[in-house]
């Protein structure tokens, strides 16, 4: 659903492109150094111009970093940080759910380590050596050193792989139900059975570098998920409904040439009315899902299933995409939100669009956990949605989102310069 000739996508599809090949762009790759004595200083985020680094003194400090490394606790997650260079500086990180089915498991070890490579290729920095983390607490019944042992084929299974590509991996962690245990440490003194405990959250040399830098942990990467994750079956089977009708009125209207401008002006000037009604009622509790409750009590079944079909339209979206920063920031990733909640049923793929605009907006905003989950689950809904698929890489990648910000700026100053001077063309609407 979209002219070709349209400047917004070329342009950002463009610029993301260019950004992702450039080798000297974003911010420098956090470093790290693997010492002879096993310690292994930990990137954080510093002010210009200084340099700070942390030492993980042994498989106990490292669990204790992996939230900071993410900005998540990460569940039921495989979790491979790659080490750069001589010195051992932490580079990408690479996260995958555990297959539930152990025959995958060979696979997709198979595709980490290829990922880990190819990542490696695309920065022309291979790394040097890894770490591996998985992450999975007991279930109903289950022991924790039953999963710490039925998880060590899968661990070796990754070593393997990594090897195989001369990727060694260094240290090998579970984590799993508050404790932590090391793979690759034949002392079972050190590192028994049932593995030892964490420390306590907060309380690490880790945790204080990461709070005087500003690194927040959001929580569980299920938690995360949970905020954009499809509302509960009684409202679904109403929004479905909502989501029927809009769509026998809308999608004709948006295939017909004739009728798709009005259709994206409707739908850019809903978007804005309901950026306004959020900013204007802001959440009284701190609480994720009661502020979620609240937003969605914001929001109609009508509106949002006409918001959902609007935002198919790419130029509607990218016009969207706009609502990035200052005071639109935070209504707008709520609203975006709200949005991917409601796309339900049938209706699920559509969650790529309003996911995508809440990973850009959470991105630009400085709120890369939100921004790393949010594209993920667009990719999820959609593996084949170009703009999430150049957002994730340009984010994995370290660019800075700034130079795309003026990209979109020119544009809408363009657009508008061209509505002032009454050369719009007939898809454009006058916004803020």
């Amino acid at each position: 659903m979209d002219n070709p000739g349209h400047v917004s996508s070329s342009s950002l599809h463009g610029f993301l492109m260019t950004q992702r090949d450039n080798p000297h762009h974003g911010h420098d790759e956090e470093s790290g150094v693997r010492r002879s004595d096993g310690t292994v200083p930990a990137p954080v985020s510093r002010p210009p111009g200084s340099r700070s680094e942390i030492a993980l003194r042994g498989p106990a400090e490292l669990a204790d970093a992996l939230p900071y490394l993410l900005g998540f606790y990460p569940d039921d997650s495989i979790v491979v940080v790659a080490l750069h260079g001589p010195r051992g500086r932490f580079g990408g990180r690479i996260r995958i759910g555990i297959p539930s089915d152990r025959g995958e498991w060979p696979a997709v070890c198979e595709q980490v380590a290829a990922c880990l490579e190819s990542e490696a290729g695309s920065r022309d920095r291979r790394p040097e050596g890894a770490i591996v983390f998985l992450c999975q607490d007991p279930g109903p019944g289950q022991k924790r050193q039953e999963v710490m042992e039925g998880l060590r084929p899968l661990a070796q299974a990754l070593r393997t792989a990594c090897g195989a590509r001369e990727i060694p991996v260094y240290e090998a962690l579970c984590l799993s139900g508050g404790f932590h245990i090391s793979y690759c440490c034949p002392d079972s003194e050190c590192c028994p059975p049932g593995g030892r405990p964490q420390e306590e959250a907060g309380t690490s040399a880790m945790a204080a570098a990461a709070a005087y830098a500003g690194i927040q942990v959001r929580g569980s990467l299920r938690e995360m998920e949970r905020r954009l994750t499809a509302i509960g079956e009684d409202a679904a089977r109403a929004q479905e409904q909502a989501l029927d009708s809009a769509s026998s009125a809308l999608v004709p209207r948006i295939l017909d040439p004739d009728g798709c401008p009005a259709v994206r002006a409707e739908t850019l000037r809903l978007a804005w009315s309901l950026i306004t009604r959020f900013r204007d009622a802001l959440p009284g509790e701190d609480d994720a899902v009661l502020a979620d409750a609240h937003d969605d009590e914001l929001l109609s079944h009508d509106e949002a299933a006409a918001m959902i079909l609007g935002l198919q339209d790419r130029r509607t979206r990218d016009r969207a995409a706009e609502w990035m920063e200052g005071a639109d920031c935070e209504p707008a990733v709520r609203l975006w939100r709200a949005l991917s909640r409601r796309c339900v049923g049938p209706y699920e793929e559509h969650a790529a669009a309003p996911l995508t605009l809440a990973g850009w907006v959470s991105w630009s905003a400085g709120d890369g956990p939100s921004a790393r989950v949010a594209l993920d689950r667009a990719l999820r809904s959609d593996p084949d949605y170009v703009f999430a698929r150049l957002l994730h890489r340009a984010f994995n990648d370290g660019v800075d989102p700034e130079p795309l910000r003026r990209c979109m700026r020119k544009e809408r100053a363009l657009r508008q310069a061209q509505e002032n001077h009454g050369t719009a063309g007939p898809s454009t609407c006058p916004l803020p």
